[in-house]
């Protein structure tokens, strides 16, 4: 699969992504601001971005050891200042039962403050920081799982990931944490990158590490297509505004949905990853040549053309590798009758039902009005069925009887409802969905009492793709 996308997209490589944007376009002040969490932290919260709330800050040896551990609470996170790729970053989900001085990690194990004040040390001495030089520990909030989330993050919180360039949300992708990843939202380390459609907001193609293309979650075995991530609106505008704020022409911008605050600001990178490509299927480097030179004047702006150019291109991928067309949950149907009669109608697409239905009205407009008299004509309580086995025997009895009086009627269905059992006359047409012409056995049924005059069902799917959140 990730042969197939180097030879169809323009592939951003590291060193293109270096010379070409991180250099000219992440200068030596914003990336000052970027590579500093508690600066970046104060220029965000100044531009109105909510990011996580500041607890306390060591960054001498003095004020090590007079620090004051009672005035931590129950749960929050230690980070290095500037610290890079994750390393360095305890988080304590709750203080340790009958302990004063004690927390627990994700993993059930315990920290005391005395383990807390060797890692602080270790963080003052650089030995975390992008440079090895000394540097700062601080305590920030820990941001609460979102109940949504549950089934996919092992031991951890998800975040979102959204390359932002010419203040344009380019591309996005979910990082779910998992086991062999320690709990932790990063591919390096063996979590999950999910594709993320800009239109929607909707997840799409999954991998773990830097290649490896999954369906499911490891740990849960959850589908990973299809996540519908709340706030969407909201986090593309966050991280649009946070490109304003901090100046990085070329930014990868984290973005945490906490449970109670809802979308919160995690990080500024300067030097995003660019295993978010394989995660949407989609080259970075087309994507950002078409935003280059855009004039765009505001935040609203910016997402609404992020959300315009790069919503649905994952539906091109996955038709292109599939040979599938990928449709949404409704779609515009034109059904080819008798005389090539066309009607074209709202149709449901359920993968639930086995056969395609039609409502009787649209039957009659496309030409069986004559099928449905005659079969009217016939008394059916003499094929009343009370046990299921016996469907298929009353289907040839039905057919061996009636079925060359009528004309166009290829089959009847035997249907088993609350209200009883139906028999529902089968006609042969023709359907156009998605510009693909499909042959078709259709039951008749009433369907004047519901929204929609047809279902596609899962035997006439075969051609297609079903994304339910179109």
């Amino acid at each position: 699969m990730f042969t197939l996308l180097r030879k169809s997209q323009k592939i951003l490589g590291m060193n293109a992504r270096n010379l070409h944007y991180v250099r000219p376009l992440n200068l030596k002040n914003a990336r000052a601001i970027s590579d500093d969490k508690i600066l970046s932290k104060n220029v965000l919260k100044k531009a109105g971005v909510a990011v996580p709330e500041l607890i306390a800050k060591i960054g001498t040896r003095e004020e090590l050891e007079n620090f004051d551990w009672s005035q931590l609470p129950d749960s929050f996170v230690v980070k290095p200042n500037r610290g890079f790729g994750g390393a360095g970053i305890i988080v304590l989900f709750g203080r340790k039962k009958g302990m004063k001085d004690a927390w627990v990690k994700a993993d059930g194990s315990v920290v005391t403050a005395h383990d807390i004040y060797t890692h602080v040390h270790n963080i003052i001495e650089g030995m975390f920081s992008l440079s090895g030089v000394s540097d700062i520990a601080f305590f920030e909030e820990r941001l609460t799982l979102l109940k949504l989330f549950r089934p996919y993050a092992y031991r951890g919180i998800p975040d979102v990931r959204i390359i932002v360039y010419n203040k344009v949300p380019v591309m996005a992708m979910l990082r779910l944490p998992t086991k062999k990843s320690g709990g932790k939202a990063n591919l390096q380390l063996g979590g999950i990158g999910v594709g993320i459609d800009m239109a929607t907001g909707t997840t799409t193609t999954a991998v773990q590490g830097k290649r490896k293309i999954i369906e499911r979650t490891p740990d849960t075995h959850m589908p990973l297509s299809g996540i519908k991530i709340p706030y969407w609106d909201d986090i593309l505008t966050m991280a649009v505004k946070a490109q304003e704020a901090s100046k990085l022409g070329f930014l990868g911008a984290d973005v945490v949905i906490d449970r109670d605050r809802g979308p919160v600001f995690l990080e500024l990178n300067a030097r995003p990853g660019l295993s978010i490509q394989v995660a949407n299927m989609a080259g970075l480097k087309e994507r950002l040549d078409r935003v280059a030179g855009l004039k765009i004047k505001s935040v609203a702006r910016g997402v609404r053309v992020g959300k315009d150019l790069f919503g649905g291109e994952i539906e091109e991928v996955l038709e292109q590798t599939s040979g599938k067309r990928v449709i949404g949950s409704v779609e515009e149907v034109t059904f080819i009758g008798k005389d090539n009669k066309r009607v074209t109608v709202k149709a449901k697409i359920d993968t639930g039902a086995y056969s395609t239905s039609i409502d009787r009205k649209l039957a009659r407009e496309l030409g069986f009005g004559s099928t449905l008299d005659a079969f009217d004509k016939i008394n059916l309580s003499a094929f009343s069925i009370e046990k299921k086995g016996d469907g298929a025997v009353a289907e040839r009895v039905f057919m061996k009887e009636y079925g060359s009086a009528i004309e166009g009627l290829v089959d009847v269905s035997v249907v088993w409802s609350s209200s009883g059992v139906t028999i529902r006359p089968i006609v042969k047409l023709y359907f156009i969905m998605d510009g693909v012409r499909v042959p078709a056995r259709v039951n008749i049924v009433d369907r004047s009492h519901l929204q929609y005059p047809a279902i596609i069902g899962k035997r006439n799917l075969g051609k297609f793709l079903v994304d339910v959140s179109k």
